[in-house]
């Protein structure tokens, strides 16, 4: 395939693989990099990367799995709201199993009669309220800057087009101030960050930029193949040898320093920043995005009264520390035995995107673990 097999050349591989190990050779020293995105998790894993990487490099997963870091009080918000007469939800489909404090999904709430459909984008959402006007359609928003744009624009125009009966429960979230709630922890001990590359298209390069000074990190944006993800983990390494902390960008065939203005102010003309709560995470500040006052009558949750409860974590589930890098699936104890695919307990082994769902798939320790 034209500009991706390119990408997956293994002699090209192999050439970054000799040079990736040589850099980090010479720093004489383990250097623990994160990953934040799920799609890097998973792309990864995927490619075989993770057993050919030099032994000083270690990798772990961040935050950046949209569905996994949504908190167990909206998953109850979602499940509510499938219950009220009236409405009809619309979600994307690795929200669909996602279970929430007493174990029911989406998936069981259809079971029993609710209105739910799957859909790929918010305009297919916006499209079924054109055609069922006497149901309230519901759109759970969730996602990074990567989707809020789309979902700004979808609330345009259902604003130009006078469509009443289309709300969104916004629990999108912005990817600068959970990084930065984490480099305030100092035992995670990270030498640099492998940014995401599709939430980069939107908000640029240099928005990494706050990331460098004071924790002094490494910060390479990267692109999802082979040679992209090695590309970017060289260049942080001689970063790291030459105690540089700066903003790279390994992936200047989609993103560039600035970002997309125009989505930025799509965004910025129907949201504002708002106190979200993450999951694992606790609340953060400034980290996600409420819908203005002058498009509430899309914004579900002023328009249906609905609060968010206090929800706890399924008993023993884990995912909250994995999101923040403090531990890995193998170690978690429901991981493989009573939560996996099929039956997943907490939301990382839902997300096609999620760190439990690639050991599960993927992974040789948490295959040794799930066996035994």
């Amino acid at each position: 395939m034209k500009y991706v097999d390119e990408f997956r050349d293994p002699v090209l591989t192999g050439h970054l693989l000799r040079e990736l190990a040589a850099t980090t050779a010479a720093i004489a020293r383990p250097l623990r990099i994160m990953e934040v995105c799920g799609t890097h998790t998973m792309a990864i894993f995927r490619s075989g990367l993770r057993a050919l990487l030099p032994p000083e490099i270690e990798l772990i997963s961040g935050p950046g799995c949209p569905i996994c870091v949504t908190s167990a009080g909206h998953i109850d918000t979602f499940l509510h709201m499938a219950d009220l007469p009236g409405t009809r939800l619309a979600v994307f489909g690795d929200l669909f199993r996602v279970p929430g404090s007493n174990g029911r999904t989406l998936a069981d709430a259809r079971a029993r009669g609710a209105k739910i459909d799957v859909v790929y984008s918010p305009t297919d959402a916006l499209e079924l309220a054109r055609q069922n006007p006497d149901e309230l359609m519901i759109f759970p928003g969730i996602g990074f800057e990567t989707t809020t744009p789309a979902i700004a624009a979808t609330i345009l125009t259902a604003s130009h087009q006078n469509i009443d009966n289309f709300v969104v429960f916004s629990t999108h979230k912005t990817m600068l101030p959970p990084l930065m709630a984490l480099l305030g922890d100092p035992s995670l001990g990270l030498d640099g960050l492998l940014c995401p590359g599709h939430v980069s298209t939107i908000i640029g390069a240099s928005a990494y930029l706050p990331l460098t000074g004071a924790n002094h990190l490494a910060c390479v944006v990267s692109g999802f193949e082979p040679t992209d993800i090695l590309q970017a983990l060289i260049l942080m390494a001689r970063q790291i040898k030459e105690n540089r902390a700066e903003v790279e960008n390994a992936y200047t065939r989609a993103v560039n320093w600035e970002g997309n203005a125009r989505a930025k102010a799509m965004v910025d003309t129907i949201f504002e920043p708002a106190d979200m709560e993450w999951r694992g995470l606790g609340v953060i500040p400034g980290s996600g995005l409420a819908i203005k006052e002058r498009f509430a009558r899309f914004d579900a949750q002023p328009r249906l009264s609905l609060v968010v409860p206090n929800t706890k974590e399924p008993a023993g589930c884990l995912c909250g520390q994995i999101l923040k890098g403090i531990t890995t699936p193998p170690h978690c104890p429901l991981f493989g035995r009573r939560c996996t695919p099929a039956g997943p307990i907490g939301p990382c082994m839902v997300s096609s995107e999620g760190t439990c769902s690639a050991w599960f798939a993927y992974g040789n320790e948490s295959r040794g673990t799930q066996d035994s």
